[in-house]
């Protein structure tokens, strides 16, 4: 009896396990078509419009309205942006994180409570984050400005970096850390020699995910950023963005304008994966030389 039914639990299983890797396999092709299909609509419209006047020059009078001109203007803030919202998100996010892993116990009840902080602070939208922005900015009596921008682009990203960090922290072996502490070592230095040391890796992906994150927002500086024509030579000035400049670009009636659109659209993207492939390559050479 036992022996005629190991074949059919067997032959069971391998159905069960044949049903998963065609619905796994299916659900990567599904991935990988949306990203494909998001993409090539892009670039199908998008390449056409892009020249580079449009990426070396600032907008012209009337180029929205279809005249000469180009984004300069936008690609130049967001990458002052987001480059600023990044370093200060990893200012705040990286003490914290290693407080909570290294300095508190990893169970206690301020590390529970502050991973279900940053939980709350990353489902929120960043239509609220512009929101509070704009308070915050009224409240330190600054204008819509460059300053502003990062400063709230910096409060989207704290969340996000700051659970992405966690993560990676949490994988680094104890055993470690009690070996550091035998030797000698202080927490600051095992958390700075030994922990960043070991999730290296993970801290940049981290900061990865954070900045296209925040190069990519445009709610949350819909208030706070504000935009204008002109390149930000100052904290203190207003500063246009690719995301703000897709949108304005998007709501005009003319063709050519909106072509431009999808062309901005796809040198935010472009600009994205040369981050993404300069962080796979500093990941790869940290990596050789961890131990």
């Amino acid at each position: 009896m036992r022996q005629s039914l190991a074949p059919r639990n067997l032959r069971r299983r391998k159905i069960e396990e044949n049903f998963f890797r065609v619905l796994m396999a299916g659900s990567v092709l599904i991935v990988i078509a949306c990203l494909g299909l998001i993409v090539g609509t892009i670039i199908w419209k998008g390449l056409p419009a892009l020249s580079l006047s449009m990426i070396t020059q600032t907008p012209k009078g009337g180029y929205y309205l279809g005249r000469e001109g180009g984004i300069l203007n936008a690609i130049v803030g967001s990458l002052y942006l987001a480059s600023g919202a990044t370093l200060l998100a990893v200012l705040f996010s990286l003490p914290i994180v290693l407080f909570i892993n290294v300095y508190a116990r990893k169970t206690s009840r301020l590390a529970t409570w502050t991973r279900f902080s940053f939980d709350v602070l990353w489902g929120v939208p960043s239509i609220v984050y512009g929101a509070f922005g704009f308070i915050l900015m009224v409240f330190m009596g600054l204008r819509a400005s460059l300053l502003a921008g990062i400063i709230t682009v910096a409060l989207l990203e704290l969340p996000i970096m700051s659970r992405a960090m966690d993560e990676v922290i949490r994988l680094v072996p104890p055993e470690l850390l009690e070996a550091s502490y035998s030797l000698g070592a202080t927490k600051l230095e095992t958390a700075l020699k030994v922990v960043v040391r070991q999730s290296l890796p993970g801290i940049l992906t981290a900061i990865l995910i954070a900045f296209g994150r925040g190069i990519g927002d445009a709610a949350s500086v819909l208030f706070t950023a504000g935009f204008t024509d002109r390149l930000p030579t100052s904290l203190f000035q207003p500063a246009a963005t690719l995301p703000l400049a897709i949108f304005f670009q998007l709501g005009t009636p003319f063709p050519e304008v909106q072509a431009r659109a999808y062309a901005s659209a796809a040198l935010l993207t472009a600009i994205i994966l040369l981050v993404s492939l300069l962080a796979r390559g500093l990941i790869k050479k940290y990596t050789k030389h961890l131990t």
